[in-house]
């Protein structure tokens, strides 16, 4: 079902991998404590909401753990619970403010127990705590991650609705006491009230249950107002982006090896970082996306040099203690990568090459392409294939508009595959091919431009499709169109090969559906034509195979087998496949249903619509 580099395990790895891939695997000892802190958090929350939990076995424990108060401190309780458990998180990740902070808080602690409950034991415990973050604070070194205002107005919505959630849970945590019935939207009434420090509807019998929801209500709403304007006036750290130099670095090292990846020039990217090598031939770009240093392809520059810019590219993760991975290395990149780092890989996928030399729409397997560009010709589409500077300002500008207007989705598809933007004055060498159709009362603003396809350098003699889009009014078979345009216009603009679209687990469908497929096989595949009701991973693979292409595996590598469900998670984020945004209250004109399952492309929405390419192919 997909095939499997593995790393060097007879103890070949390079002394200075080694020392840099012990920093990024976790050791037990911050995981141990993170884990801890995390329970401690736990107990703190339920001794401060749950009235009976003081009376439980539990509080046994609970007396003597860093942190904990008495019945009438829950207010401070509940708020060291929650803070502790966010602390225990970077605790877990090597984080070394997450560091500072529980070496100041569990002296604070042990002294507020010593003070107020006269608790050796919880004394006895913060002490040793603190003595063993001390003792492995190299464990400790981890840098933040890259951050923005945004985590400000995040922090906001997400600690909002949690201490409105948990606040339900405070107001009834004390039944007997209730005064009444009050109904669920007095209670959040209620916790609404209490969170700004004002009386809510709720009553209660007696003051003792009434000050510790007031007061836990307030707590909890301070808290989340103090960390919401911590993280809105801290220091901002935003996304490393290339700058003006690296770019032209990157751009002197694809002049001379660019040939050797077809996603070489996709290291352009603007919201990407890059690593060189101490000597500056060899280059890594990558992207944090939820803690995963996301590298995708090869890495750029003369071979002999890749170790150099790898090594960066493991050390700058240790020092964050982000999860290494790669997304889309070719074979000898995956062989490189995991020989230099011990990491693993799996192929991920085919990429489908065409040949310009050995294509021809002569032939039975190329009869259903060249009936569909015979019959969108006779409809009267005409193309064009230039490059991007060949082309005048008021065509570069109707391609960028319709570019922009045909996509099908809200947020701008691709990473590891895609450039991200069309006719850049640095990009002239990059290939556009357009098709036109002169309609008589069209009223397009982009007049008779029905649909675009972009490619991108690879090498001197190669080029790279990054993305299709099309007027949705247009006849299907667009793309075939375009595509057999590029192929045939290719030897005029020095292009012999050309890479088109990634279909993702390839060979798991190729085989799964030839006769003699053991049932598993047969089992990987149905799976995958299930999900390509979503992502189109058939449809993409049947697409690309009609042009009689060369496939070529693609790989991720990844550090270990648990790190793949967080690495694919990262990967579908950096795609645009996955958006942690907050959802929009009123949206515009409902977009078309996007199209999934291409990384090769920033958008793949002009996908044709099977069901009418083939009552086209039957007519």
């Amino acid at each position: 079902m997909s095939s499997r580099i593995d790393g060097d395990k007879s103890g070949q790895v390079p002394n200075r991998v080694r020392r840099i891939l012990s920093g990024p695997r976790p050791e037990r000892v911050p995981s141990l404590v993170g884990t801890a802190v995390g329970l401690v958090g736990l107990m703190d929350i339920a001794a401060g909401v749950f009235p009976r939990f003081n009376h439980s076995r539990v509080r046994a424990i609970a007396e003597v753990i860093p942190g904990s108060t008495r019945p009438m401190a829950a207010a401070v309780t509940i708020c060291a619970g929650v803070l502790l458990l966010l602390l225990a998180h970077g605790l877990k990740r090597h984080k070394r403010r997450a560091w500072r902070a529980a070496v100041i808080l569990l002296p604070v602690g042990a002294a507020a127990q010593f003070v107020y409950r006269h608790s050796i034991i919880g004394v006895v415990i913060a002490v040793a705590l603190l003595a063993l973050l001390l003792r492995h604070h190299a464990e400790f070194k981890a840098l933040p991650d890259p951050r923005s205002r945004w985590k400000a107005l995040a922090n906001f919505v997400l600690m909002g609705a949690g201490s409105i959630g948990l606040g339900l849970v405070i107001v009834n945590a004390h039944p007997n006491k209730v005064v009444g019935h009050p109904g669920l939207y007095e209670q959040i009434a209620h916790v609404l009230y209490g969170l700004v420090g004002i009386e809510g509807p709720v009553a209660y019998s007696g003051d003792r249950a009434d000050w510790i929801v007031g007061y836990s209500l307030g707590a909890l709403g301070m808290l989340t107002a103090l960390t919401t304007a911590y993280l809105a006036f801290r220091p901002e750290h935003p996304a490393a982006g290339l700058t003006e130099d690296d770019e032209a670095k990157l751009r002197e090292l694809l002049a001379k090896h660019g040939g050797r990846d077809s996603l070489g020039h996709f290291a352009l990217r603007r919201d990407k970082a890059v690593v060189f090598s101490p000597s500056g031939k060899a280059a890594v770009t990558y992207r944090v996306v939820s803690g995963v240093m996301l590298a995708s392809g090869d890495p750029i520059g003369d071979v002999e040099a890749w170790p150099g810019a790898i090594e960066r590219f493991m050390e700058e993760a240790k020092a964050h203690s982000w999860t290494p991975a790669v997304m889309g290395c070719s074979e000898t990149g995956g062989e490189v990568w995991t020989r230099e780092t011990g990491l693993d890989a799996l192929e991920l996928g085919d990429e489908a090459i065409v040949d310009v030399k050995d294509f021809s729409l002569s032939g039975r397997p190329m009869r259903n392409v060249r009936q569909m560009v015979k019959r969108i010709e006779r409809n009267g589409y005409t193309t064009k294939v230039r490059r991007v500077a060949d082309l005048t300002e008021e065509e570069l500008t109707a391609v960028r508009g319709a570019s922009e207007a045909w996509r099908g989705t809200d947020t701008e598809r691709g990473f590891s595959m895609a450039l991200g933007r069309v006719g850049d004055p640095g990009d002239g060498d990059c290939i556009i091919a357009t098709a036109h159709r002169v309609e008589e009362g069209d009223t397009s603003p982009f007049g008779d431009l029905k649909a675009i396809q972009h490619f991108v350098p690879w090498g001197k003699d190669g080029m790279s499709l990054e993305l299709m889009r099309r007027d949705r009014a247009a006849d299907p078979g667009m793309n075939e169109l375009l595509i057999v345009a590029s192929l045939q216009a290719a030897p005029g603009l020095g292009i012999e090969k050309v890479s088109l679209n990634f279909a993702m687990f390839r060979s798991a469908l190729a085989r799964g559906e030839k006769i003699g497929a053991g049932p598993v096989l047969r089992a990987w595949r149905s799976l995958l034509v299930f999900l390509s009701r979503w992502f189109q991973i058939e449809s993409l693979y049947k697409f690309n195979a009609k042009f009689q292409p060369r496939w070529e595996p693609r790989f991720v590598v990844f550090r270990n087998t648990r790190d793949l469900p967080r690495i694919g998670f990262a990967a579908m984020q950096a795609e645009g496949f996955v958006t942690l945004a907050l959802p929009r209250l009123f949206a515009g004109r409902r977009r078309p249903k996007p199209v999934r399952g291409c990384a090769h492309q920033g958008n793949v929405s002009s996908v044709p619509n099977q069901k009418a390419e083939r009552e086209v192919q039957a007519a």
